[in-house]
């Protein structure tokens, strides 16, 4: 991985302004995001906790709307005007005009900004939800993303005229490979599951090509819910096998489980407890000996980048979640991306097309290989996404997402050490980029971890991740990245034991939260069993 970066334009760009959101303190915070003081955080929960009212609530667009009023000017036809059904067949058109708002242009403006107000994302502040990620993204990033040569191209242009463009995909594969220890990547896959789909069709494809029938993909009980969910969509049966008292694998339980309809074992690591699998060589050794394959889910890459490679570990394909590990913006339905790398002997299985450099250094697109699964994705991934992933490695280099990765470790062992004495940490010892707590200790109070969440929200932060991974009982999940300074860790932290205090002496207050939210507490079973989906406006 060179730390140059290969499109002129970017590194003008990156030399001039640098990754100026991002500087380290002494808890090894990378990019600090906004600050709650310790006297903030008693105060809003002492005005809360007597606060009956929630938030006003939003007026629809619909009932903003008067007859005549436009918040639009267009400008005057200058082309022959012709009847729709000319151009459309009667039975498409409408009989009557669609019952649109009609609003002045100033109404549409505050009422979409207000609604804007109500979401949260880490530009709002600490988003803490556990096993995705949510680092801040850098705002560089975004700007290289808009340069006219990537913003304003077009994927049906002549691969002349997109050298640059290809040269960055290009340079991004071989990062990427480089960083996980692959032969190959793929950049087509637009998710983090639907880079799962696509590795395990690869690997589908590979048996088949060696005239073997394996049907089973093995996946341990602490497993992303996308692994067996992926592994039921490309065909295959899902065989969970149970961790050990410690967290890690059960070895035993895995050479009981592996055969000659073994396909592949995925695996996340460190897994969904925060914790790394020492054994892994071990894991993969068995896996391999039945003829079965390693998949690497890469949603925590974060915790090891620039200190292992998965393909030193002994997996065989993997693949990154971009919009986790690389910062580019996460959440809302995407886009997304979620590249796949693989070791020599699934090459041939590659996704086409592929960017390919020639003996002139020029760069194309290569359709050719029959034993290819086939486009994944329409055109080349979501190129902007990748664009912004390839600024942020450039940005950093070798050495600064070694940095990322150790300080996203330091920020969870700082927080986990704080919590301990409050709620119980079922796996105690050192954790990777993220750890699990439980709140079963409060249940003596009638509270539960979902109250603790719903009132996390009066305090303004989101939530940590609940009730996941489902071997942890009141399973509170928390990673907070290394994007954190130590005062917002803090304030989250002192947040989170004034709740331990108010469910143990004042468990009214937590079990009646959140208060000053748009929609307070709900009732959670008629929410579950008879949603309400639509409004009516008369």
């Amino acid at each position: 991985m060179t730390q140059e970066m290969t499109t002129k334009a970017t590194a003008s760009r990156a030399s001039s302004e640098g990754q100026t959101n991002s500087h380290s303190d002494t808890t090894g915070a990378v990019q600090p995001a906004n600050q709650q003081s310790e006297t903030d955080v008693q105060s809003a929960a002492a005005n809360l906790q007597t606060s009956s009212s929630a938030a006003p609530e939003q007026t629809l667009i619909f009932e903003l709307s008067s007859p005549g009023r436009v918040a639009y000017s267009l400008p005057e036809c200058d082309v022959p005007r012709l009847e729709a059904d000319t151009l459309i067949p009667r039975e498409m058109l409408r009989s009557e005009a669609a019952a649109l708002p009609e609003v002045f242009e100033v109404d549409v403006i505050r009422h979409y900004t207000a609604l804007s107000r109500r979401n949260f994302g880490v530009d709002n502040g600490f988003y803490p939800l556990g096993s995705c990620t949510m680092k801040y993204n850098p705002k560089i990033n975004e700007d290289v993303a808009r340069y006219n040569g990537f913003a304003k191209i077009h994927p049906y242009q002549h691969e002349s005229s997109l050298q640059g463009a290809l040269e960055l995909l290009y340079t991004l594969q071989q990062d990427l490979a480089g960083l996980t220890g692959m032969d190959a990547v793929t950049l087509q896959p637009a998710a983090g599951a639907h880079g799962e789909w696509t590795g395990l069709m690869m690997i589908r494809a590979y048996h088949e090509s060696r005239g073997e029938l394996r049907t089973k993909v093995i996946v341990p009980d602490s497993s992303h819910g996308t692994n067996p969910a992926s592994a039921t969509v490309a065909g295959f049966e899902t065989v969970t096998i149970p961790s050990r008292t410690d967290g890690l694998v059960d070895l035993e339980a895995l050479r009981a489980a592996v055969g000659t309809d073994t396909a592949a074992l995925m695996l996340t690591n460190p897994n969904t407890l925060g914790l790394f699998e020492k054994h892994i060589q071990e894991i993969a050794a068995i896996v391999h000996e039945a003829g079965g394959l390693l998949y690497y889910d890469g949603a925590n890459s974060n915790a090891i980048m620039g200190i292992t490679r998965p393909g030193d570990m002994g997996f065989d394909v993997v693949h990154l979640n971009l919009h986790k590990t690389m910062s580019t913006p996460h959440g809302g339905g995407g886009p997304g991306a979620g590249p796949v790398g693989v070791k020599s002997r699934l090459i041939p299985f590659l996704p086409k097309p592929m960017v390919v450099q020639n003996d002139q250094g020029v760069y194309a697109l290569d359709y050719e290989g029959d034993q290819s699964i086939g486009r994944v994705k329409a055109y080349y991934g979501n190129f902007g996404i990748l664009v912004r992933a390839y600024a942020y490695i450039r940005t950093y280099g070798p050495e600064g997402l070694r940095r990322v990765s150790e300080c996203a470790v330091l920020n969870a062992n700082y927080m986990m050490a704080r919590l301990a004495p409050h709620y119980e940490i079922p796996y105690p010892g050192v954790c990777k980029h993220e750890f699990v707590m439980s709140g079963r200790g409060l249940k003596q109070y009638g509270v539960r971890t979902l109250d603790v969440a719903k009132r996390l929200l009066d305090f303004g932060y989101h939530p940590p991740t609940i009730y996941f991974p489902l071997n942890v009982e009141e399973c509170i999940m928390i990673e907070p990245t290394e994007t954190e300074s130590k005062e917002t860790l803090d304030g989250f932290i002192d947040t989170m034991i004034r709740i331990a205090k108010e469910a143990e002496e004042t468990p009214e207050v937590v079990l009646n939260a959140p208060y000053g939210t748009p929609v307070t507490r709900l009732d959670e079973t008629t929410a579950a069993r008879k949603p309400v989906l639509n409004c009516a406006c008369s």
